[in-house]
């Protein structure tokens, strides 16, 4: 059970709206959406976050990616699935994910990174690590539950989110 629907304080909208905006600057960049989706599920796995994983998950079949590539993350180091820029991504994404448990990113992730995307992908990708980061960690104090997500309705989900309702409400109803 959610322990405070956060979208029924003045704080969250506005927050979320940012987010989604910073979201929105990744999406526009030159770095690949599968890319990003595959990210989004990694650090999500990482920190426990059901909600993100609902989401990203299903967005990325949404977006092309294989139910196999969406299920295999996890394992991404022992499959043949992945591309080597794709593995160079979800290296830095579970350096940057897991910060807390050693001295940061370790220069040969940044430099396996570095060698499959040039700056400004470079740069997306450090803030969609952020990003993820973050709402992960909003959704996992807060206990926010996945299951109810539809790709479907995203639009409808950021524009309830930027507004002040709570997206799951919107989510449940279009599953429902």
């Amino acid at each position: 059970m959610t322990r405070l629907n956060m979208f029924t304080t003045t704080v969250a909208p506005k927050l979320v709206k940012h987010l989604v905006a910073a979201d929105g600057v990744v999406h526009a960049s030159p770095l690949p959406r599968s890319t990003v989706e595959l990210v989004n599920i990694r650090a999500s796995q990482i920190n426990g976050c059901g909600a993100c994983l609902d989401m990203h998950v299903k967005d990325a079949e949404a977006a092309g990616v294989t139910h196999l590539r969406t299920a295999l993350v996890g394992a991404w180091r022992e499959t043949s699935v992945y591309s080597d820029a794709e593995r160079a991504a979800l290296a830095l994404a579970e350096a940057g994910t897991r910060m807390a448990d050693g001295a940061g990113v370790p220069d040969d992730v940044w430099a396996y990174a570095a060698r499959h995307y040039d700056d400004e992908q470079l740069a997306a990708l450090v803030a969609q690590i952020a990003l993820i980061n973050a709402f992960n960690r909003l959704n996992v104090m807060v206990r926010v539950q996945g299951g109810s997500y539809d790709p479907a309705r995203r639009a409808a989900v950021v524009a309830a989110a930027t507004s002040g309702v709570d997206p799951t409400s919107v989510a449940t109803s279009a599953s429902a």
